[in-house]
């Protein structure tokens, strides 16, 4: 998460755009910036389970990083246009990279303006307008911010598995989520290499591959920040 902070403000800083894949290592939750997550997930259980968390500096709900590919795209607003178009337009090239996989990935529509109940704790217990499914089940949560004249988009593209651990350590778990997975959707093993040189081949080349900064918040280590809601 520092590293996708400190990408955004450079872009700010320089007008330079950035595309960043990764993987969480170890796997870990993710509160979304201004979820409520003392109220809605047991603190308790949490620690008994062993698992990391972090709380991400863009919006949005839990997510579970497990087998998955996290992608963060850092840029000026106006190499979009707008955020919302930022949203879409980098929807759209996530999806042609899993079209050219084999995946059937379309974009939901725009119509889906309404959100799920924030009590739905997963990122992916719906999809809103612009994000990317596949057979009408969502493949990828994402969520934005604003630095200046910069954006930061980041997202999980999931590779396999599920968010039932997002439900595992709730207070009051709601139904399973319809999200689906690549692995599940092509009817085989997927793997992070596979993804990411995907995202790569198709991406625009004005868009740097991005190196560690040399100086990061230590802000994301601190369960202050972690548990600020």
């Amino acid at each position: 998460m520092a590293i996708d902070v400190a990408l955004v403000e450079r872009a700010n800083a320089t007008g330079d755009a950035f595309l960043r894949l990764y993987r969480f290592d170890p796997p870990c939750v993710s509160f979304g910036r201004n979820e409520a997550a003392a109220a809605q997930y047991d603190r308790e259980r949490i620690a008994r389970l062993g698992i990391d968390l972090v709380r991400r500096p863009t919006g949005g709900r839990a997510v579970w990083h497990g087998d998955e590919v996290t992608y963060a795209v850092a840029a000026p607003v106006t190499a979009f246009g707008s955020l919302r178009q930022a949203y879409r337009a980098i929807h759209e090239r996530l999806a042609l990279a899993l079209r050219f996989l084999g995946a059937d990935a379309t974009l939901a529509s725009d119509r889906l303006t309404a959100r799920p109940p924030y009590r739905q704790c997963s990122c992916f217990a719906a999809a809103v307008g612009g994000e990317v499914l596949v057979g009408g089940r969502k493949l990828v949560g994402s969520a934005q911010m604003r630095q200046g004249g910069a954006l930061l988009q980041h997202g999980s593209i999931l590779l396999a598995g599920s968010q039932e651990m997002i439900r595992a350590v709730s207070y009051k778990p709601q139904d399973a989520c319809t999200a689906t997975t690549l692995s599940a959707a092509l009817g085989r093993h997927v793997s992070f290499a596979e993804v990411a040189d995907a995202i790569v081949a198709v991406w625009d080349t004005s868009f740097l591959t991005a190196r560690p900064p040399d100086r990061l918040s230590a802000v994301f280590q601190a369960p202050a920040w972690t548990w600020r809601r």
